[in-house]
């Protein structure tokens, strides 16, 4: 079982653009400190979309070697071969799981999306956790297939970032009957995704807020709802000013701002826009004591 807060971490570059790979170990090892469940890397948050293969591989390796929590590694593709060698990659390098987004752009019908994640299931004994994010792939998986999916033994969970509560309801109602957890993908949805049955989060907001965020998700696993609600609207600023544009230009930026390891964005993703980044500022400083 995978619970808790696992921070989506940013893929820290150089002034030259190559991978800071002495940043990316301090980021890790500040996390690891941070009391998270685990970190995720490779991720949307990791600009994953512009790293070769050697830098994907080299990135996921150093989070192993640096983490003292557990490793959530992204290794989806819409390319199933892709998807695949990327798995057993993480599996060899020593992740605990990998997070395989729903195959974008080509938009397969229901069987082709059963038999992609079926194909990189049988390739690997790593546990699986699917991703659900329409609005970055333009195709939803629906609650029938995610119950269909489940039935596969290293299938454990789903992160869902769909936005649709009923969605998500339907899941976990759907899959009681399996071993396999709900994660939210939407920090501004965790805590009634938790309401629901949910078992923590992959975050965007833990890159900047680590502590306050594994408050909240604790409190909800203790059933501590006014606890948890007043976190809630204390990251709500937060919350929306990270996502004022396109993950992760906003939490790359901020992370910089609280001295982790960040460095530039890889085109065709540019730096903020001077107002946004101006409330974003605002949102961290609201915050107080960062971490």
């Amino acid at each position: 079982m995978f619970e808790g807060v696992l921070p989506a971490i940013i893929t820290p570059f150089r002034e030259d653009g190559e991978v800071d790979e002495e940043g990316l170990r301090g980021n890790v090892e500040y996390f690891s400190a941070a009391g998270v469940a685990g970190i995720v890397p490779c991720g949307t948050t990791g600009e994953s979309a512009t790293l070769n293969f050697e830098e994907h591989k080299r990135v996921v390796e150093i989070a192993v070697e640096s983490a003292r929590v557990k490793v959530v590694a992204g290794t989806g593709s819409n390319n199933t071969r892709e998807a695949v060698e990327l798995t057993k990659h993480a599996e060899d390098a020593g992740a605990d799981a990998a997070l395989l987004i729903t195959p974008y752009y080509n938009k397969p019908n229901d069987r082709g999306m059963l038999a992609h994640f079926r194909a990189v299931a049988e390739s690997s004994d790593l546990p699986l956790i699917l991703y659900n994010v329409p609005g970055r792939t333009s195709i939803n998986l629906k609650p029938e297939l995610v119950a269909e999916l489940a039935k596969l033994e290293n299938v454990i969970g789903i992160k869902e970032a769909s936005g649709n509560l009923s969605q998500i309801s339907a899941i976990i109602e759907m899959t009681r009957d399996e071993e396999f957890f709900v994660l939210s993908g939407d920090d501004g949805l965790t805590l009634p995704i938790m309401a629901l049955g949910g078992k923590g989060v992959i975050s965007v907001v833990a890159d900047v807020a680590p502590r306050k965020m594994v408050a909240m998700v604790d409190a909800m696993l203790k059933g501590d709802l006014e606890k948890a609600r007043r976190l809630h609207y204390i990251l709500s600023p937060l919350v929306s000013a990270l996502f004022l544009e396109t993950n992760p230009i906003p939490v790359k930026t901020a992370t910089g701002m609280i001295g982790l390891a960040a460095g530039p964005l890889r085109l065709p993703l540019a730096p903020m826009a001077e107002k946004n980044e101006m409330r974003l500022k605002e949102a961290v400083d609201l915050l107080g004591e960062v971490a």
